[in-house]
């Protein structure tokens, strides 16, 4: 199982989801996503959008250190 870290928080809707949907691409099935993403339109996005492809929400908390940025972590599932 590998883990990557993306953060996104400087993008908008939709390439939000895009770079995220690349970076799933990316991995193996059992693989583990780090998203670092601001409030608003991405936390709204991102997540229900992963959960439609199928794949699976961790955890979804707020980052202690930045008001608004969001810390996603997701796991991929078997394509």
């Amino acid at each position: 199982m590998t883990e990557y870290r993306l953060d996104i928080t400087t993008e908008v809707c939709p390439l939000t989801f895009v770079k995220t949907k690349l970076l799933l691409e990316r991995m193996q099935p059992g693989d583990i996503a780090i998203v670092r993403l601001m409030g608003g339109e991405p936390l709204e996005n991102v997540p229900r959008s992963i959960v439609e492809l199928g794949h699976t929400i961790v955890s979804l908390d707020p980052d202690a250190a930045y008001d608004d940025v969001h810390i996603l972590k997701l796991r991929k599932v078997a394509a």
